[in-house]
């Protein structure tokens, strides 16, 4: 008897639960509905006395990509391609200085490459490694790294590279039925979009017939006016890179538009002070948030997307505006959490997210453009520092022209990094206008700068 009634009990038991489920599956369903008609935006509470005229994600993300971008990408591929300089964007005052830096990078490497240890080696230390300085346009390829069914820039490399892999690890791959490549490892992985005028990589062989002529004539025959081999030399077994870099340089070129280059961009402060007003005026209510998702959202607000977006709020910025907010991370160690994108906890030693900033400046040029005989205006960003977050150039860059525009006070970008949530920030710029410009292995000199 207690058998079948224990029995009964859980047959009714599992019969209610299924009834539930049924129940909470037709809730969630109506709720979803629901949503899709009365959707629910999540927005950044700031406090400060611009909040009102600084731009929505939507809106951030529409200002950035309503641009002549094919002037830029045009210009990156004639510097990859050796057919300009940056000294072309920066002028004639600049150019002995660029011309300069690029010299003290090549004795660098030079420098590296005289470290060989003079007394015979064996086993590992037999192999020969090469450093291999490449140029590449990012509109070209899906970013550096290998992804299944993608252009990219690594597959082409390391795919000509297998034909100076030696004989052991050729049997090894043909018995896994692996494609014949070799190994390139990265000073730092671009993403799809992004230019490269002296990336850095390396890759080793016991093979002793290998000259580095014949790694430039394979790798720039695989991808001819998108791919180009700036160098390839011999270096020292300990040479890495990436853990041997002590520093990048990233280069993000911001294309303004016709009507931009016509009005005073300097001069913007009425412009925020009459919208600021305005909007005082019918602030709406906002309700507070006391649920989180994988983010902490304890600072996000919630409502219509028609509440936050006004079409009047202050597009225009000033470069000279922009130099003094990024000024304000140079020579800081600063978690740039805030300012990243897609970046998890890693297992390394300190802090995953502190970056040593050397030096951020921002400055008006001219670019060669079809449309206008004096070139494209547009806007110059130089961040160096010893390493990058993903995507924090990007969101570095975008994050500044919003708060320009808005009128924001010269520390924001500090007060940013204590935010609760990236949605604190801007989405990240267009890729198409960064570019890593080189990577430096010896102490970084601020003499040396594209921006002085």
């Amino acid at each position: 008897m207690v058998t079948s009634f224990t029995v009964k009990s859980v047959a009714t038991f599992i019969s209610k639960e299924k009834t539930l489920g049924r129940f909470r599956d037709l809730v969630s369903l109506s709720s979803m509905e629901n949503q899709t008609k009365d959707k629910i935006y999540f927005y950044y509470n700031h406090t400060d006395s611009c909040n009102s005229a600084r731009w929505t994600a939507r809106e951030s993300y529409k200002f950035m990509y309503e641009r002549p971008w094919q002037d830029v990408l045009h210009f990156f591929s004639n510097v990859v391609n050796a057919r300009l300089t940056l000294s072309t964007v920066f002028g004639t005052d600049n150019s002995p200085q660029v011309s300069t830096y690029i010299d003290v990078v090549d004795d660098d490497y030079k420098t590296l490459e005289l470290c060989d240890e003079k007394e015979e080696r064996f086993g590992r230390w037999e192999r020969v490694t090469f450093k291999i300085i490449l140029s590449y346009s990012g509109y070209a390829f899906d970013g550096w790294q290998k992804q299944p069914g993608l252009n990219t820039v690594q597959e082409i490399v390391e795919k000509s590279l297998g034909r100076f892999v030696d004989d052991k690890k050729a049997r090894l791959l043909k018995e896994k039925s692996k494609p014949l490549e070799g190994c390139a490892v990265v000073a730092g992985r671009t993403d799809k979009g992004v230019s490269a005028i002296r990336q850095v990589c390396s890759f080793y062989t016991w093979r002793k017939d290998v000259k580095p002529c014949d790694i430039e004539g394979e790798i720039n025959s695989a991808a001819p006016g998108k791919l180009r081999v700036v160098s390839v030399s011999e270096v020292s077994r300990v040479f890495h890179p990436n853990f041997s870099a002590k520093w990048r340089r990233y280069l993000y070129i911001f294309p303004l538009n016709d009507q931009e280059n016509e009005k005073q961009c300097c001069e913007n402060v009425k412009e925020v002070e009459s919208f600021s007003f305005a909007r005082n005026c019918n602030e709406p209510s906002n309700k507070c948030v006391e649920s989180s998702s994988s983010e902490n959202v304890e600072n996000l607000i919630i409502g219509n997307n028609k509440e936050f977006e006004a079409p009047n709020k202050p597009t225009c910025f000033s470069v000279c505006r922009i130099n003094q907010l990024l000024r304000h991370l140079e020579g800081k160690l600063l978690s740039y959490n805030m300012f990243a994108r897609d970046t998890k906890a890693s297992r390394n030693i300190g802090p995953p997210t502190e970056c040593f900033m050397y030096h951020a400046r921002a400055a008006e040029a001219r670019i060669p453009c079809s449309v206008h005989e004096e070139g494209r205006k547009v806007m110059c960003v130089e961040l160096v520092a010893n390493r990058f977050l993903r995507k924090m150039v990007r969101v570095l860059v975008a994050t500044s022209i919003r708060e320009a525009a808005a009128g924001a006070e010269e520390d924001v970008l500090l007060k940013l990094m204590e935010a609760t949530c990236r949605r604190a920030t801007a989405p990240p710029a267009p890729p198409d206008g960064l570019c890593l410009v080189d990577v430096g292995y010896t102490d970084f000199n601020p003499k040396n700068c594209l921006i002085p």
